[in-house]
């Protein structure tokens, strides 16, 4: 009797180099998806500011007032989006709100994960201005 049987499936080997890719694209996913959250909540606070009536009248102080109070319920650590990073810019009667800001996450050994955030958004006939 002849038995010859094909076998069908994945080595040891195989099994581990698979799972150290999959882990090295899970510790990625772990790196960078908290640092669009924060980009997310304070995109999310901007439109909170812009949803205020008169908005676009604010101080510069006024609106890194707000959005420091609502940063802190949007989870964004004050310490990645400094002061400095929010701009507000006003042409003819037209108030823009700007963030732009870097934040580095450590990766692995002397590797950083960089994200470049800009976001703008215009004050200009804002909640119910």
């Amino acid at each position: 009797m002849n038995m010859h049987r094909k076998v069908k499936g994945i080595t040891l080997i195989g099994f581990v180099i698979v799972l150290c890719v999959l882990g090295f694209f899970a510790y990625l996913a772990m790196r960078l998806i908290p640092m669009y959250v924060e980009y997310f909540g304070v995109v999310k606070a901007m439109e909170q500011v812009r949803q205020e009536g008169g908005a676009g009248q604010k101080s510069l102080d006024e609106i890194r007032r707000d959005l420091s109070f609502k940063f802190s319920t949007q989870y964004v650590d004050d310490a990645s989006v400094p002061p400095s990073a929010i701009q507000l810019k006003r042409e003819g009667g037209a108030s823009t709100l700007r963030i732009a800001y870097e934040k580095r996450v450590p990766f692995m050994y002397n590797l950083d994960l960089v994200g470049k955030f800009d976001k703008s958004i215009s004050l200009t006939n804002a909640g119910g201005e």
